[in-house]
């Protein structure tokens, strides 16, 4: 199937505008521990969902409010988080994304990360490459922890990890450069793809949240890993290691493997 990029970028651009209403991003409901959804959530996929089928009712939709029981991997399956970030909306950090990912028989062949506070959109097709705003992007090429800055997931849904993660966390910012958390695994997959960090890593990311990214980041250098350093896959749940090419395999094999 011919599924053209430059029109799934236009409905994601046009669903990024929704970011800015502050009332519906303020009807909030709590999903689970730290897990929240929004009016802005729901409202950014019903467009997404709709402007797809109307271009391709052939291809499966999994977006991540709502049950996706009946999709079949094996197919064309869009991947969709409508807010990246859904706690930075709802105080208004301006810190979050939308992420589409489109998937073939469980292998990411497309991927959109679009932050519409700053106007970015970052996208990749398998084999093409990545792009940020039309211009190819590169992951950095730093080889040592002593040059890199590394973005951390604290795993906010799953608080009984804390115990073990944080040690870890402390180990990295000791080594490297410096640390960062910004709430949003997509855009610091986009950023790692784009060499602005050298390396992020966070437990028990659904595929939702790092599908667009991981191809991001593959089609501009860098690696992908778990915390046992082998190729992340596309199950529901993974952790995940990104960076360039030398400081995933850094992280797991000095610091994550502890925890994996």
């Amino acid at each position: 199937m011919q599924i053209e990029i430059e029109e799934v970028k236009k409905i994601v651009t046009e669903a990024g505008k929704l970011f800015q209403d502050r009332e519906a991003a303020g009807h909030t409901k709590e999903k689970g521990v730290a897990d929240y959804v929004t009016e802005v959530d729901f409202a950014v996929q019903r467009f997404i969902c709709g402007k797809l089928k109307e271009l391709y009712p052939e291809v499966q939709f999994m977006g991540e409010e709502k049950s996706n029981d009946e999709i079949d991997r094996a197919g064309l399956v869009w991947v969709l988080d409508p807010v990246d970030g859904t706690t930075n909306l709802i105080h208004d950090y301006r810190n979050s994304a939308v992420s589409l990912a489109l998937m073939d028989n469980q292998r990411i062949v497309m991927g959109i990360v679009y932050n519409p506070y700053s106007d970015e959109m970052f996208w990749a097709e398998e084999g093409k490459g990545a792009y940020r705003n039309g211009r190819p992007i590169h992951v950095s090429d730093a080889q040592e922890m002593g040059e890199s800055l590394i973005s951390i997931g604290t795993s906010p849904y799953y608080k009984e990890l804390a115990k073990e993660n944080f040690p870890v966390f402390q180990s990295i910012f000791m080594d490297c450069q410096d640390i960062r958390r910004t709430g949003s695994a997509a855009l610091d997959l986009a950023n790692v793809a784009c060499g602005r960090i050298e390396g992020y890593f966070e437990r028990g990311l659904k595929l939702w949240d790092f599908a667009a990214g991981m191809l991001l980041v593959r089609e501009a250098g860098g690696l992908v890993l778990d915390y046992r350093g082998a190729d992340a896959g596309t199950g529901n749940v993974s952790d995940i290691v990104a960076g360039n090419g030398k400081i995933p395999e850094i992280l797991t094999e000095q610091y994550l493997c502890r925890i994996g």
